[in-house]
């Protein structure tokens, strides 16, 4: 390495390192005004419009619509704005429709988490399972969170994986552990702020150096779907039944709502977040096809992040970049560290294990829970191959297990357990077998996660007609 080279490195090191110590050291400051579980689980139902806005576009701005994203606009051009629009999406739904009905619902009944819904509206069995579910799916995407720190810090410092998933995990862990909600939502907004930044200086001049958008489409393969908004290889329209129902009834992300200090807030902060999302989903597709320009045959696409950083911006830039980057994948990580802690200490802890422990032992668990999911988080960052392969598997049994009870339940009370359990079990089976028999390779209509939804919508509502059927009284002839 020459000395220019070497230095470089140390300054962007050092930076990353510096910054990673602020977040920790604010996010502990930050933790001294949580009081109890309340505070950790649901910030005191206290987050106004604009921290409700910073926590959610901080969470949803992560592995998938940064480095994921990126991957699919190398491969497949601007069809992989489906990604993140699909979750801009989801967030409009949510914020007008189903966040409103579920906080009320959550304020009016002290709910801190999704399986306190699920329990209120169907019972314990339908949480028992979700819970144990979702520990395990939470892994895997907070995995992917890890996997793509580790991709950024590999290609631009040449560190080794593990050590790039030991930093994130790291930081992540400590200010999360130490105030939970209330921490990470001010946490949130630092790294937000920095990550809009990075991008608002980087993408313009990332362009420009490259040649502009001339240079860009010259570089781009010479494929119909390359310039095809709708259709692409691996992306496109069909993302939407993947990505919209995971970002509608997200446990993590409706544990954040539950958050807000009134219904407001709720619409404002995650109604403006899911706009400004729309926008967003064109920034990692044109970083995807910029990186072409410099390197038209990535062996992995996921690294065309890293490309631009180091080869299309100089140093300085690079380093804000890389701060950028780093801020999107803890943001989103730690909302996903979020989902696993409540769960294991709310939801399984608490309702079954001991059902009289106190706040404070629930606490106590919860901070245990998060260091031990941090942990187990790096050692999987290690062994998975890519973020996009543990993000589909993730966003597809989320949207397949939850999006049919939690959105029926809110509007309905006459559906039970037995409609829950079916869709549940129904869709999973499907999805399952779908994928297994390779299905979508012989038609995009035989997308697994929509077929997979289909099956769950159409098992819950055969078990609700013969309930009802059966317990209707009949009539003497």
């Amino acid at each position: 390495m020459s000395p220019d080279a070497s230095s470089h490195v140390v300054l962007q090191l050092g930076l990353l390192l510096g910054y990673s110590g602020a977040l920790v050291a604010f996010g502990f400051f930050i933790s001294r005004r949580a009081d109890g579980s309340r505070s950790f689980f649901v910030a005191d139902r206290s987050l106004g419009p604009g921290l409700v806005f910073s926590t959610f576009l901080a969470a949803n701005i992560g592995a998938g619509s940064i480095i994921g994203a990126s991957g699919l606009g190398y491969t497949d051009g601007i069809s992989a704005w489906w990604w993140v629009g699909s979750a801009g999406i989801g967030s409009l739904v949510l914020a007008f429709w189903i966040g409103p009905r579920i906080w009320r619902i959550a304020a009016r009944n002290g709910l801190y988490t999704a399986g306190d819904y699920l329990e209120h509206r169907y019972g314990s069995s339908v949480r028992a399972v979700i819970a144990i579910l979702l520990w395990f799916l939470t892994l895997i995407i907070l995995a992917a969170q890890l996997i793509a720190m580790s991709e950024i810090l590999e290609w631009v410092l040449g560190a080794p994986r593990w050590l790039g998933a030991l930093i994130g995990g790291g930081v992540m862990t400590a200010y999360f552990a130490s105030g939970g909600l209330l921490t990470s939502a001010w946490v949130n907004l630092v790294q937000l702020c920095v990550l809009l930044g990075g991008f608002a200086i980087g993408l313009p001049l990332a362009l420009s150096l490259a040649g502009g958008w001339e240079a860009v489409a010259a570089a781009a393969p010479v494929e119909p779907e390359q310039s095809n908004f709708f259709l692409g290889a691996n992306s496109g329209i069909v993302l939407v039944a993947l990505i919209v129902p995971a970002f509608i009834i997200s446990p993590g992300l409706l544990q954040k709502a539950y958050g807000a200090r009134d219904e407001r807030a709720l619409r404002i902060g995650i109604g403006l977040q899911g706009l400004l999302l729309l926008l967003f989903a064109f920034v990692p597709v044109l970083m995807g096809m910029i990186a072409r320009v410099y390197e038209p045959s990535l062996s992995n696409p996921e690294f065309a992040v890293p490309i631009v950083l180091t080869e299309g911006l100089p140093v300085a830039l690079g380093a804000l970049g890389l701060a950028a980057i780093f801020s999107a994948e803890l943001s989103s990580a730690d909302a996903i560290l979020f989902m696993l802690s409540t769960s294991l200490s709310k939801d399984l802890y608490k309702r079954y294990a001991f059902p009289r422990a106190t706040n404070a032992q629930v606490l106590r668990v919860a901070r245990g829970a998060a260091v031990a999911g941090g942990c187990l988080a790096v050692l999987l960052a290690i062994v998975i191959p890519t973020v996009i392969d543990s993000l589909r598997v993730f966003y597809a049994v989320l949207s397949v297990s939850l999006f049919v009870p939690i959105v029926a339940g809110l509007y309905s009370r006459k559906p039970g357990v037995p409609e829950a359990l079916s869709a549940i079990g129904v869709g999973i089976t499907v999805l399952f077998s779908v994928r297994l028999a390779d299905l979508s390779s012989i038609s995009r209509l035989f997308d697994p996660t929509l077929l997979a939804i289909v099956a769950s919508v159409a098992a819950f509502a055969i078990v609700f007609l013969l309930r009802q059927r059966r317990l209707r009284p009949r009539r003497d002839l």
